[in-house]
């Protein structure tokens, strides 16, 4: 299985669970994380409010038993104060019963007014640095799946206030390099800052599959042949894991003609953002219908 430099001092996997937490039965989520884990898949995905909470604490469980030396955990906080970012930090680390996380992300950053709010005085990223010094938290980034523009934004406050991310995660697929393109517009500054690169979305949560235009694991690869450093894909179901799994041990580089006629095939489907709803919808903004999340 490919192995990428992630942040410079940590080895991953191209991809990551997420998803945990959907599953009636809890026993099956500790299958799926701890199989995903004993088949090298060692980046884990989750978030504060993920299924109420249910997420982490499952993740948790599975964490039991020497699992969390095989992992490298992140996990994101949607407050933009620096009171709710400390609250949701202390709460995901109870839950993922663990006294550091590795990487901790500003979540849904997806609003003009999201990086002035983290960087503001008494905002969430003065939470997230204090964690930091503590021995918290390893390494700081951000996510967002709605706009390039306000990633670059991000971005710019960032470097305004002296400060670089350790990771940046966006959606990377088929259909977003003909539409609001993050590859095109977020991709090449994150590679000249020697910032991680986290694709999400690759499927665009099975949407994209609906276009009948791309295939699982031409989507998989697709993305991973970009330059990340994870492709995040949700894994609900054993069946679902294998064929990540199984992505990832067939992945060769592609080359410039399987490129190109891949994103030929995808084109007349995605020109107005139909399979990529998370960028033109409220449907996945998770802070857009609970607010009070934010702080």
């Amino acid at each position: 299985m490919d192995r990428r430099r992630f942040l410079q001092t940590a080895a991953v996997t191209t991809l990551m669970t997420t998803h945990i937490g959907m599953q009636q039965d809890e026993a099956e989520s500790i299958r799926i994380i701890r199989t995903a884990l004993d088949n090298g898949i060692n980046f884990l995905d989750n978030c504060w409010d993920y299924n109420n909470g249910q997420s982490e604490i499952r993740m948790g469980k599975a964490l039991r038993d020497g699992y969390r030396q095989k992992a490298f955990l992140m996990t994101k906080i949607d407050g933009r104060t620096k009171q709710a970012a400390a609250q949701q930090l202390e709460e995901s680390l109870r839950r993922l019963q663990t006294d550091r996380i590795d990487l901790l992300q500003f979540h849904e950053v997806i609003r003009d007014t999201d990086p002035a709010r983290i960087f503001a005085a008494g905002g969430g990223m003065e939470a997230a640095l204090e964690a930091k010094k503590q021995g918290k938290v390893r390494y700081i980034g951000f996510t967002g799946h709605k706009s390039p523009d306000i990633h670059f934004k991000m971005l710019e406050v960032a470097f305004a206030h002296d400060f670089t991310f350790d990771a940046v995660q966006m959606p990377l697929n088929v259909m977003d390099a003909h539409f609001e393109s993050f590859e095109k517009k977020v991709l090449p500054v994150l590679v000249k800052h020697n910032i991680g690169v986290l694709g999400m979305k690759p499927m665009g949560d099975k949407i994209i599959l609906n276009s009948k235009t791309a295939t699982p694991v031409e989507c998989l690869h697709y993305a991973m042949n970009l330059p990340t450093s994870v492709v995040i894909t949700g894994c609900d179901s054993m069946q679902i894991l294998q064929q990540a799994i199984d992505a990832a041990r067939s992945f060769r580089l592609l080359g410039p003609t399987e490129v190109s006629s891949l994103l030929a095939k995808t084109a007349p489907a995605a020109g107005k953002g139909e399979f990529e709803r998370y960028k033109t919808s409220h449907d996945f903004d998770g802070t857009y219908h609970n607010p009070q999340w934010l702080g």
